[in-house]
């Protein structure tokens, strides 16, 4: 009797390996043996079933996936990325917020793996990412979007633009409306400078910052009760900067460029009818 499919292929950590260093074109059992680092007596049995299966065939000793191999593969392979990346902490992912993120981002958030999640102490919510901060004044661009200003904004934002740093900022309503209220002057100069692109999102955001630099994308949530945290998550892989990057892009569309310092002087409006 066969087995369900779902048991072939996720019930065997070596099956499920045999397929996906399949999906790269055919192997022979030597070079199979060599990238699953295992025997041939532990792996021919396990290769016996996906033959089975009809999800693998072999001639003499290099084996190769099926047409219906293929197409299981193809299917297969971002579910694993996906579960990949929320498996690095999946008490993270199902704890915050994650509603903020577009539905076509959202269904390719196996981008952004692999992923590191960083704690910090609860004194540091606030304050840069050191690490984050080198590698942008390493970049030619830096692209932000928050609800909050770290305390020395002004002297991270000076080195980036004396390193030829572009930056692209959009920031939430509220804290628009904050810094205009508190310091025009500040963000008066924030608008005149020519590497500084700022834009104003017109309702708050769900999260408390995503940053994207050439290097890494680092993603600050909110928990599901709207709280922030103590966590970041840093993905450095060139698809989860481009996964944030199109993040940035998807907002932008929505925001209010501030082109001019008359609007920070009079920002208030942009938000009146």
């Amino acid at each position: 009797m066969k087995k369900p499919l779902l048991d072939v292929i996720f019930a065997s950590k070596k099956r499920k390996e045999v397929l996906l260093v399949l999906q790269n074109g055919s192997k022979e059992m030597p070079t199979l043996l060599q990238l699953l680092d295992t025997n041939r007596q532990a792996l021919l049995p396990q290769i016996r079933v996906l033959e089975e299966h009809y999800l693998v065939s072999h001639d003499r000793d290099t084996y190769e996936l099926t047409t219906l191999g293929k197409l299981v593969v193809d299917d297969m392979s971002p579910l694993l990325s996906t579960l990949n990346v929320l498996d690095f902490d999946i008490d993270y992912w199902g704890t915050h917020k994650l509603d903020f993120i577009p539905s076509h981002l959202f269904k390719r958030i196996d981008e952004l793996g692999p992923c590191d999640l960083i704690k910090i102490g609860l004194h540091e919510i606030f304050e840069e990412d050191k690490q984050f901060t080198k590698e942008a004044r390493m970049s030619k661009s830096v692209f932000t979007m928050s609800s909050f200003v770290f305390p020395n904004f002004e002297q991270t934002f000076s080195e980036l633009i004396a390193n030829n740093v572009n930056i692209f900022i959009i920031i939430s309503k509220e804290l628009y409306e904050k810094l205009i209220s508190d310091n025009p002057e500040k963000s008066q100069a924030l608008i005149e400078n020519p590497n500084i692109n700022l834009s104003v999102y017109p309702t708050r955001f769900d999260f408390l910052s995503v940053s994207i630099n050439d290097y890494s994308c680092m993603l600050k949530l909110l928990t599901e009760q709207g709280v922030s945290d103590n966590k970041r998550v840093i993905c450095s892989s060139d698809s989860a900067i481009s996964w944030g990057k199109e993040l940035f892009e998807y907002y932008l569309k929505n925001s209010i460029p501030i082109i001019e310092s008359s609007q920070i002087t009079h920002g208030v409006r942009l938000f009146q009818a």
